[in-house]
């Protein structure tokens, strides 16, 4: 009896040691979610209609996005940056919409193609980082002109269309009103490719090489290999966040828009180093919906869109230098 009680004591105090270093590890997210409620609860205070309609609002903006500062968090963590999400995006989105409105009975196959051709954008990215070794932000800078003008080729204006199937899965609840299906499908397609990477060989070999490539090179990590991994997956993600912007607004863009920034400024906001080696995915989007609602908030209480713009900046200053002085006083104990 005695060995029974010591045995669920002894699993008790297991599980509250997993629970705390779980949420040790994962502090700043956890932040971050706070915050996004208490600016959510703001949010309701300014306009007590603000309701499910228009959280599925927020999130079908947020997602683009929010594909996006993943695919800059991969690549960060892998010691990189790519300054050519944008484009990608926008050659990915208005290939999508060419071909669906040219072919729709092929959408399926278009969908599928247009993200092989993300990955495809990803390697010619990451082989040439590697193989030039030139720093990767005048890599990715010069192939952003490149991807933004094969956009441009692709649709000079902004048309083609989506598939009615493509913008169900981003329009409108899953279940519950207050489920938006676009938060749904993107914490799906991000799970179910970031989950297994992080727990596998791949994904460790990503964090060593960000951390110290000298190190993991001399412990045997591919480190040219992990490097075009990484610029793969973000091109990848990339082609996400296109077929997401066409499938939130049934029409394709070539204009790559401010994508590539703030994907940087939300990698930064969530918790990702950018000297690599460190940080997630799930504080990138946390960090996106934060972003949105406090635009959304400074349009609600009628801010001149320029100003909320200064202020979204100013948020993310303090917010970044909270956090380097939470490392230096963690670092001096």
């Amino acid at each position: 009896m005695s060995a029974a009680v010591g045995t669920q004591v002894t699993d008790r105090t297991g599980l509250a040691s997993q629970v705390r270093h779980w949420s040790q590890r994962n502090s700043w997210t956890l932040a971050l979610i706070g915050l996004f409620a208490a600016i959510l609860l703001i949010t309701y205070l300014i306009q007590p209609s603000y309701g499910p309609a228009q959280l599925q609002g927020l999130a079908i903006g947020a997602m683009p996005l929010a594909m996006a500062a993943v695919a800059q968090a991969i690549v960060v963590i892998s010691g990189g940056i790519d300054l050519s999400i944008g484009s990608m995006m926008a050659l990915t989105s208005v290939t999508a919409a060419v071909l669906i409105k040219d072919q729709p009975e092929t959408s399926v196959a278009v969908v599928v193609g247009v993200l092989v051709l993300g990955l495809i954008l990803g390697v010619i990215n990451g082989i040439l980082v590697v193989i030039t070794r030139v720093p990767d932000i005048v890599v990715t800078l010069a192939m952003s002109f490149v991807w933004a003008g094969a956009a441009l080729v692709v649709l000079h204006t902004p048309g083609g269309g989506s598939a009615d199937w493509l913008t169900g899965l981003v329009t409108g609840p899953l279940g519950i009103d207050w489920f938006p299906r676009a938060l749904i499908t993107l914490l799906v397609i991000v799970g179910i490719i970031w989950i297994p990477l992080r727990r596998s060989n791949t994904g460790l070999a990503l964090y060593a090489v960000g951390s110290n490539r000298l190190a993991a090179f001399r412990s045997g990590v591919p480190v040219g290999r992990t490097k075009v991994f990484a610029y793969t997956l973000g091109g990848l993600f990339s082609a996400f966040g296109g077929l997401a912007l066409t499938a939130a607004t049934g029409i394709g863009t070539p204009v790559p828009g401010a994508y590539t920034l703030l994907g940087v400024a939300a990698i930064v906001l969530g918790g990702v180093s950018l000297a690599g080696g460190r940080g997630g995915v799930a504080g990138p989007i946390v960090a996106v919906f934060i972003l949105a609602l406090v635009r959304t908030d400074l349009t609600l209480l009628g801010v001149n869109s320029n100003l909320s713009t200064v202020v979204q900046g100013t948020i993310l200053v303090g917010v970044v230098m909270f956090g380097s002085l939470l490392t230096m006083r963690r670092a001096r104990s």
